[in-house]
């Protein structure tokens, strides 16, 4: 009975921190992206989450555009920006105060990282 008892309050407790990992990556988070050609590109990216569901804008000195697509898995998540009718899928990774992101840049895949800007 008290194995039992363990088991589940150890689920809830999994559970309840994968939930606050999930929720933690909403708000605003900034970056810069280095370019192929050794350009820089600084970006700002303004998450919003709903369940596992990924949403919000992406913004650089070139405009604003649409997160499409995003799916949260853990601390993994990933989605997809368009730009001039380029699509340019991202994946990343959340940690404590930053995450790690890999974009598809063109078939190059180019590695950055971003830290939160509003806490």
């Amino acid at each position: 009975m008290k194995r039992k008892i363990f088991t589940t309050t150890a689920l809830v407790c999994c559970f309840m921190v994968c939930m606050a990992i999930v929720a933690d990556l909403a708000g605003k988070w900034t970056g810069t992206i280095k370019t192929p050609d050794g350009n820089e590109i600084a970006v700002t990216y303004n998450f919003k989450v709903d369940g596992n569901t990924l949403t919000g804008t992406a913004d650089s000195p070139n405009g604003t555009v649409n997160i499409d697509n995003g799916k949260i898995d853990g601390n993994n998540f990933s989605f997809k920006v368009t730009v001039d009718g380029n699509d340019y899928p991202h994946t990343g990774k959340m940690y404590a105060d930053s995450c790690g992101m890999d974009i598809d840049f063109g078939g190059q895949k180019l590695h950055f990282t971003i830290k939160r800007a509003d806490k």
